[in-house]
Parts: structure tokens; C-alpha cells; sequence
């Protein structure tokens, strides 16, 4: 019942809709018809049937004025005179005028400037020609008994001559055109007012849509009714609610994630820690060879695991904005050679061949020296897991660019399989370690070899500026 009062206390748009249009042709014959019946009344009252009936006897006027005609034979041009102005008084709404023998034009009553002074026979055929289908009713007839004295004409105009029912109808039809009008023009201003309000209510909704808030979500709207377009709105409300919802229950779980990370990483650092001493004591005593080849295949898990558990502790703190991040202007040369002289025994000891190609001049980017650090460690790591197989690494740091650092191998390409599967959190740290310094990446990798190249960009770097042509989430 409820429902049932709010549908009849806002009705749906197609039955609002449907309501102008049955209007319109409801009143549309009641307001002809009504218009039709003040306008009747109107002219009745200010024309009574009376008034006209002299003239809507044509036969009887047209027989008075041939009385007329025939009497004024023989008499003066004064008599004529005195008889036009004598038929004018009696029919005021005519027009008279004569014409003699000579074709010269007399009496015109009122004066008539549109006629000229003498007729000649073609005029007077001419008028006659226009006087049969014109506007006047028009009477000719010659005076006397003998053509030759002229004629005399009586003009009325022809809607006097017509019936009362037929002198309103002309009026009747304009009147009805005029209601036909305002009918069509009110139902389309209606029309015109309905389909704005509606275009309004979307506009704000679409408004709403694209002005999202400081959540990043769109603000609700307020209801502007409980039509089609309200239940929309409604809907749209209900959707922003169940996102926020969503993203509150999303937040609440990233953060019970990261914490459980992070101390599970922490947490695990001491048994590995006492595991790894413990390796350290079994390797002085007297091992078998293949409990040394077990002990170095434990150990070198155990340096694995150690690192995945780094990358996780550094990877959830990088997302939580939590990694200490500290800008500077830093010698890149002078850093690369630090890092590869550390690096050079170990990749030594796993037979990799060692191209290093450094500039003289010192190259200096803005960054963080131990975020760069980070990344060549990942990367050179990467080669070592990976590439290995290539016996070859390339450190190239060029001048172009404000300076591009070039890392290259001869390994099997990121998409082959490797002997350490690992999660991807290498390439993931790399990649915002790069874009928080404003730093872009591009990555080639094959068959032949990986070519990683990075080079700093604050225009493209916050942007997509990695490029590649195939990437391993095995890093």
C-alpha cells in the first residue's frame, strides 16, 4: 500500500508522459470548442443578424438598384446626384458611383481616386472582368430605357451579401486555427519543460559521476524523486556505498596484510639467522662429499630465502610509503664503481665475464644513493640467478640523456625457465624504486640476452614510461 502511494504521489516518467500527450487531445476540442463559442457569442452581440439583412438579399438589392438605374432616365445631373446620395443613406455600406454617355465618371460616393475620370470601352470591360469573382458585390445597370445616358454601379462588400451563418464562418475558421496554435504550442512547451527537467536530473547525476571525491569515489546525490531517474539515483547512491564498503574493507585487509608481512618477515630473520650458524659449525667438521654437496645446496636455500624474505620486508614497506627515502644529488660513476667492485669476486666465482664501461667525468642524478644501490644489486642478482648460463654482464653508464645506465647479458631471456623460480619482487621493487625517483625503464629481453636500460625522465617517469618488449615476473 505504501508503494502503491508513493507510485500515484510520483508517477513514472512514460505515465507523466502519457498524461501530456492524452491532455492534449482532450483539450484540444474542448478549447476549440469553447474558444468557437465565446468568439459566436461575441459577434452575435456585436453583430446582431438584424444589422446586415438589407444587404444578404442580393435579388432584392439588385432589383432596387435597376428601379433606381431605370427611373433616373432622362432627368438632370442634379436629380442623379440627389438619388446616389439618397441610395446611400439608405445602404451606407455601399459604394456608387456613374458614369454618362461620354464615359465621364460622376457622383462617386465616397470619392473614388482609383478609377479614372474617363472610361473607355476596354476599361469599362476590364472592370466588369473583375467585378464578377471580386471582394464588392457588384451591380451594373444602364439608366433609362436608352444605353445611352450610361450606367450606374453599386459596390457592397461581398461578405455583407452572404447569410449571418456564413459571414462567421471565415471568422470561426481563424478563430479555430488560432485555438489549434495555442493548443500545439502549449503541449510542446509542456513537452519542452518535461524533457528539460529530465535532462537536468541526468546532468547532475553525470556530474556527480565524474566529480569524484578526495576517496576517489563519487559523492551520493539527493533524490529528486522516485521515478525511473530517482530509483537511479538511488541505485547510484546504494553503488557508492557498497564501494566505499569495499574500500574500507579493502584497506583494512592491505594493512592486516602488510603488518603480517612485515612481522613475518622480521620474525623469521632469528631461525634463519640460528640456522645459518648452525650450517657454519657443520661445515668445519669432517663431512662426506655428499654431505658437503647437501650442506652448500642447504646453504645456498638459506641465501635465498634470506633474500626473498628481504625483498618481502622492503616491498611492503616501499607500497606503505614507509621505506626511508632520502634525495640527493649523487655521483652515479662514483657509485657503480663501488657497487661493481663489490660485485666482481662473486660474479668472478660464477665464471661471469665482467664488462664494465664507466665515463671519467662524474654523472650526477637526483635519487636516493641506497635506493640505487638497491637496484643495481637486484639487477646484477638477477643476472647471477638467471643469466648465468651467458657467462657475460655488461655495465654501461652513458653520457646521453643526463646519463643512461645500460645493464646487458647473454643469458636465455626472462621467459625461460630458471633453476630459481622465483616471485617477482625483484622487478617489483626495481620498478618503484625507479618511479618514486623519477626514473624510467626500458627492458629488451630474447633469446640472446636481456638489455635493461634506465635514464632519468620527471616528465614520463610518474607516468608509464616503462617500455619493454618481453618481461619475466620471475626477477
Amino acid at each position: 500500500m505504501k508503494k502503491l502511494i508513493q507510485k500515484l504521489k510520483r508517477p513514472s516518467l512514460i505515465a507523466r508522459y502519457s498524461l501530456i500527450v492524452l491532455s492534449a487531445l482532450v483539450m484540444l476540442p474542448l478549447l476549440i470548442t469553447l474558444v468557437g463559442l465565446v468568439t459566436m457569442t461575441s459577434l452575435s452581440w456585436l453583430h446582431p443578424p438584424a444589422s446586415p439583412s438589407i444587404y444578404s438579399n442580393t435579388t432584392k438589392l439588385r432589383l432596387a438598384w435597376e428601379a433606381e438605374a431605370a427611373a433616373m432616365g432622362g432627368e438632370s445631373k442634379e436629380q442623379a446626384a440627389v438619388r446616389l446620395k439618397a441610395w446611400i443613406q439608405k445602404y451606407p455600406r455601399s459604394k456608387v458611383f456613374r458614369v454618362d454617355g461620354e464615359g465621364s465618371l460622376h457622383d462617386a460616393i465616397p470619392a473614388r481616386k482609383d478609377f479614372p475620370a474617363q472610361w473607355s470601352a476596354a476599361y469599362t470591360v476590364e472592370y466588369m472582368k473583375e467585378a464578377v469573382n471580386g471582394v464588392r458585390y457588384t451591380v451594373v445597370s444602364f439608366v433609362g430605357d436608352n444605353r445611352s445616358e450610361g450606367f450606374i454601379v453599386v459596390e457592397v462588400p461581398r461578405y455583407l451579401t452572404l447569410p449571418y451563418s456564413q459571414r462567421l464562418d471565415g471568422v470561426g475558421s481563424t478563430v479555430y486555427a488560432i485555438g489549434v496554435m495555442i493548443m500545439l504550442t502549449l503541449y510542446l512547451f509542456v513537452s519542452f519543460l518535461f524533457f528539460i527537467r529530465i535532462r537536468r536530473r541526468l546532468v547532475r547525476l553525470q556530474a556527480a559521476m565524474e566529480l569524484p571525491s578526495e576517496s576517489g569515489l563519487p559523492l551520493p546525490v539527493s533524490l529528486s524523486g522516485s521515478d525511473e531517474i530517482g530509483r537511479l539515483e538511488q541505485s547510484f547512491n546504494g553503488m557508492i556505498r557498497e564501494l566505499e564498503q569495499s574500500r574500507r574493507r579493502e584497506e583494512a585487509e592491505e594493512a592486516l596484510r602488510r603488518d603480517l608481512v612485515m612481522r613475518l618477515a622480521h620474525d623469521l630473520r632469528t631461525p634463519l639467522t640460528v640456522i645459518r650458524a648452525h650450517a657454519f659449525t657443520l661445515g668445519r667438521e669432517a663431512l662426506s662429499a655428499q654431505g658437503k654437496e647437501s650442506l652448500q645446496l642447504m646453504t645456498g636455500k638459506l641465501d635465498y630465502t634470506s633474500e626473498l624474505m628481504e625483498n618481502l620486508f622492503s616491498y611492503n614497506l616501499l607500497v606503505a610509503g614507509k621505506y626511508p627515502y632520502r634525495p640527493q644529488r649523487t655521483d652515479v660513476t662514483r657509485l657503480l664503481r663501488t657497487q661493481l667492485a663489490a660485485w666482481y669476486p662473486v660474479l668472478e666465482q660464477a665464471e661471469i665475464e665482467l664488462d664494465s664501461d664507466l665515463p671519467e667525468e662524474s654523472i650526477w642524478w637526483q635519487a636516493d644513493p641506497q635506493w640505487l644501490e638497491r637496484v643495481v644489486d637486484n639487477l646484477l642478482q638477477n643476472v647471477l640467478r638467471h643469466a648465468a648460463s651467458g657467462c657475460y654482464v655488461a655495465v654501461r653508464l652513458l653520457t646521453e640523456n643526463g646519463g643512461t645506465l645500460v645493464v646487458e647479458d647473454r643469458g636465455p631471456g626472462m621467459d625461460a625457465e630458471s633453476t630459481f623460480k622465483g616471485t617477482g619482487l625483484g622487478l617489483a621493487i626495481v620498478d618503484l624504486m625507479l618511479v618514486e625517483q623519477d626514473l624510467c625503464k626500458q627492458v629488451r629481453s630474447g633469446p640472446d640476452g636481456t638489455i635493461i636500460t634506465i635514464w632519468p625522465d620527471p616528465e614520463r617517469a610518474k607516468s608509464n614510461c616503462q617500455s619493454t618488449d618481453e618481461l619475466s615476473t620471475d626477477f
